[in-house]
């Protein structure tokens, strides 16, 4: 697929000296359809260049272009560009984002503080692409001349990669998981290595509500200009462990239609998610891949499978008290965060979203 937008369209990253805001150059420094023009932060590193600013965390070394941009303030007047992709955290993303929604310009979250509203889509593309459907309701009920997107939390987003076909074919009534998550998922500096390792924490601030309501709205239907989430029930537990990328979720899954192993494995291993998802620039050629190991997946092993950007399921199995188990995983901070925004800017650039209204 080719972008019908040519010269490539100029983008800004806000939080750009974040781990996300680093996961962003990596993904965009060399997009086929879109070209970084602006970055920006805190005030703290406002008017430095980015090398001077920013502690590059990764074996690769800093494109020497991004390390002599000037890092701008998160402010819509200083940032010429009209497609924005916010690393921010939710304590600024709640003033800033709608601050750019108010200017004309399209952000596309990572933070937490507009998912669950009903005129926001919770985006993934494989899944949900009609949830876009909502944007000029937004705009009609907001009064901006933007919008802002969403992506999900980055364990929500492999369950409800996984969930969304199985819920298709035999309805999910009930859904109990348990997550792995990787250190990556708290940023830099993220855990106190004498709090990690060698350790688990079964505790991930505000992590387990969010993960039980977003899985409902990403799978859920459009009605009346709102997302009406899916109506069944999610419990979830969230633990750091000491894992560097890549987060894992154990499920297990009761239907409404009674399923067993082999018929979720062939659902699974068949589905290839919505049609104008496939042939984007970051999208896997396969969003979900199955193996049949029965120690897989493994985030070291299989974190880039897709590069980066598919959901990794194995151990499909019987549950003794629901219908399936299985395991799934993906790279947190590419599938689960900034490379989930880049796949979202990029449909509804072949949608014509992204031209000022």
């Amino acid at each position: 697929m080719t972008s019908t937008h040519s010269p490539k369209r100029r983008v800004a990253i806000l939080g750009a000296t974040g781990a996300v805001g680093q996961a962003f150059i990596r993904l965009l420094a060399d997009h086929p359809w879109f070209e970084i023009a602006a970055l920006a932060a805190s005030e703290r590193s406002a008017g430095k260049t980015y090398a001077e600013a920013a502690r590059w965390v990764g074996d690769d070394a800093m494109p020497d272009r991004i390390a002599a941009m000037p890092v701008l303030a998160c402010d819509p007047a200083d940032v010429d560009a009209d497609l924005v992709f916010s690393a921010l955290d939710a304590r600024a993303a709640g003033d800033v984002e709608p601050a750019f929604a108010r200017a004309g310009r399209m952000v596309l979250s990572n933070a937490k503080n507009y998912r669950m509203e009903p005129d926001v889509p919770l985006l993934m593309p494989e899944v949900n692409a009609h949830h876009l459907d909502v944007l000029a309701t937004q705009r009609e009920r907001r009064g901006w001349t933007g919008a802002i997107v969403t992506n999900a939390n980055c364990a929500s987003i492999p369950a409800a990669m996984v969930l969304a076909p199985l819920h298709q074919a035999f309805g999910v009534r009930r859904l109990f998981m348990a997550t792995m998550q990787a250190v990556s998922g708290a940023g830099y500096p993220g855990v106190p290595s004498l709090d990690i390792l060698g350790n688990v924490i079964p505790f991930i601030n505000d992590e387990e509500p969010k993960i039980e309501i977003e899985i409902n709205k990403m799978l859920g239907h459009v009605s009346a200009g709102a997302i009406r989430p899916a109506p069944f029930a999610v419990t979830a537990h969230a633990n750091r462990v000491s894992v560097e990328h890549g987060h894992t979720v154990c499920m297990s899954v009761e239907f409404e239609q009674s399923a067993g192993p082999d018929q979720v494995t062939a659902v699974l291993r068949d589905w290839r998610g919505a049609e104008e998802a496939r042939g984007l620039p970051t999208a896997p050629e396969r969003p979900i891949v199955l193996r049949d190991e029965p120690d897989r997946p493994q985030p070291r092993r299989d974190r880039m499978e897709g590069n980066g950007m598919a959901v990794v399921v194995g151990r499909v199995r019987r549950d003794p008290v629901f219908h399936v188990k299985l395991v799934a995983m993906t790279h947190n901070i590419i599938r689960g965060a900034a490379g989930a925004s880049v796949l979202n800017a990029e449909l509804m650039a072949t949608r014509g979203l992204l031209d000022r209204p």
